[in-house]
């Protein structure tokens, strides 16, 4: 029996129409893009920058490049991609501003997918154990992970009104649903869909 679907998975999939083009920027080892490839039919291509994953994605034949995506997407035209995914990425770049300025000019919609570092565990963690916290949507310790920026719902809402980005959508996830209220306290992650307000 297979395991069901990550929630963040199934929202993404209900995102995307099918045989979108899609650009998923840190693609991992392409769980994700082989789910939209066999699911949606769409025209996918990965980013990913550590060689093991890649390795991974090629098994799966998918099509999937070697890069750092804080250096751009130069190689790609402006609306190259109905759809560029950053899910779970963002937090552990340097360059966010830009990431997501590119990742707009090469697709007609960013579905962005981020931990919630406001969650109530992770909150309780702090105060009460005085400790990092360890949660389903920050699972790393202090010592070993890839995140270079603890940020909340609430934080990534500020940060797109601040620079203009236009959030047309967003989920807030639990563990197995999707939570309706107080989700800067009660949601481990969110997915959200942005557009330039231009094009709008």
């Amino acid at each position: 029996m297979s395991e069901p679907l990550r929630l963040d998975y199934r929202v993404i999939l209900q995102i995307v129409g099918d045989g979108a083009k899609v650009l998923d920027l840190g693609c991992g080892d392409g769980e994700l893009l082989s789910l939209l490839v066999s699911k949606k039919n769409a025209k996918a291509q990965g980013i990913e920058l550590d060689e093991q994953s890649i390795y991974k994605c090629v098994e799966k034949g998918l099509s999937v490049f070697h890069s750092d995506i804080d250096s751009g997407l130069p190689e790609y035209p402006a609306k190259a991609f109905d759809y560029v995914i950053l899910n779970q990425s963002l937090q552990q770049e340097k360059k966010i501003e830009y990431v997501l300025k590119e990742s707009l000019r090469v697709g007609g919609k960013v579905i962005v997918g981020i931990p919630n570092f406001a969650y109530i565990k992770a909150r309780c963690d702090i105060f009460f154990q005085g400790k990092t916290p360890v949660t389903e949507s920050l699972p790393y310790g202090w010592y070993d992970t890839p995140n270079l920026h603890f940020l909340s719902i609430k934080d990534f809402k500020g940060y797109c009104v601040k620079k203009n980005f236009v959030i047309l959508e967003q989920y807030n996830l639990g563990a197995d649903r999707i939570i309706k209220m107080l989700p800067n306290l009660f949601a481990t992650s969110a997915i959200f869909v942005l557009a330039e307000k231009s094009l709008l």
